[in-house]
């Protein structure tokens, strides 16, 4: 089942079932008006979802035509937004970047954040950015959906509680990460609205990719037109999506509707830190990842991060080269107040 959200006047827009090929949905109002509140009672909601997904494709199902540029993030907005950073590789190469090494309880503890989740950016909304010195910078990754999850959850709880897997494009200011980090308590300005890829899909959807914690196929990450990263999601996963669960949840029970990422996708091959794809490699998920290893190598980053008028699109393709969660494609553009 592919479910998305279609703006309209209100915050939380308007949720519709998509066809597998994502050019057709479904209007279900009747059901559930919007995405949160599908996930609010999903035990009552989502079978009835599901059969509107099997009615799409047998043709038995009204439909109209389904555009991504018309799709908000599938959740405009989330009662919590928590991101892990999952593949160690991008966080052992950062760290290596400024001569600091990786502490060993990183490799059994996951490292998390709580992010802004009160408004998402659509997956084709620009990235507003008020100032090129702040270091823009994508980061493509993995995230889930989950209903209740009860504090202290178990592993097996935590698997069982995923209910919609979707892309994200974590935006970050790198400019400003440094300065805030130094004063012990976290990101916030350095850390912007994310977006989300115009549909979120069931695990049951991507078949034998998904083992019940990791998918296993390559994000494509392109900047202005041009391979940037094919990481694998499912390589060098330290932490799989159970997991980070199980950490988010040790302390406080997460409400229907919270996300998980995954944190920037990374690979780790050939004993070291990856190539471009340029040269025959996996590439990289952000600008700072190259950078780091440009700082490694040469003893200077030389890649910029995003200008305005750069575009950035993140993708994820299935074995026969369709597209499971549509694009999220967004341009930097400059920041100018309302009014």
């Amino acid at each position: 089942m592919k479910l998305a959200t279609l703006k309209d006047s209100t915050r939380d827009g308007r949720l519709v079932v998509v066809s597998k090929d994502l050019t057709q949905c479904s209007e279900v109002g009747h059901i559930a008006r919007t995405l949160q509140a599908a996930l609010d009672d999903w035990a009552y909601v989502g079978p009835r979802l599901e059969r509107v997904a099997d009615g799409i494709e047998t043709g038995a199902q009204p439909t109209i035509r389904f555009h991504e540029h018309d799709a908000a993030s599938p959740l405009p907005r989330a009662y919590q937004w928590a991101d892990g950073s999952a593949y160690l590789n991008h966080v052992e190469l950062v760290r290596r970047a400024r001569n600091a090494e990786m502490p060993e309880s990183f490799r059994t503890d996951p490292l998390m954040y709580q992010g802004g989740s009160d408004s998402f950016l659509g997956p084709r909304d620009p990235i507003p950015l008020g100032d090129e010195a702040w270091g823009a910078d994508m980061e493509g990754e993995i995230a889930v959906i989950v209903g209740d999850v009860p504090m202290g959850a178990s592993v097996d709880e935590a698997r069982e509680a995923i209910r919609l897997v979707l892309l994200v494009n974590d935006v970050s200011l790198r400019g400003l990460i440094p300065s805030e980090l130094a004063k012990g308590f976290g990101f916030f300005q350095s850390k912007p609205s994310s977006a989300f890829s115009p549909v979120a899909v069931s695990p049951d959807e991507l078949g034998s990719a998904w083992d019940g914690g990791r998918l296993s196929l390559p994000l494509k990450v392109d900047l202005n037109g041009k391979p940037f990263g094919r990481a694998n999601a499912g390589v060098d996963m330290t932490f799989d999506f159970p997991q980070l669960i199980v950490h988010a949840a040790k302390t406080r029970p997460l409400v229907a509707g919270t996300i998980i990422g995954s944190g920037t996708v990374s690979n780790k091959l050939d004993g070291g830190p990856g190539r471009p794809v340029a040269d025959g490699g996996a590439g990289y998920s952000c600008i700072a990842e190259i950078r780091t290893i440009e700082t490694i190598n040469l003893g200077v980053p030389k890649t910029p991060f995003l200008h305005f008028g750069d575009t950035v699109r993140i993708e994820m393709k299935d074995d026969k080269g369709h597209s499971i969660f549509g694009a999220i494609e967004q341009t930097v553009t400059k920041y100018e107040k309302a009014g």
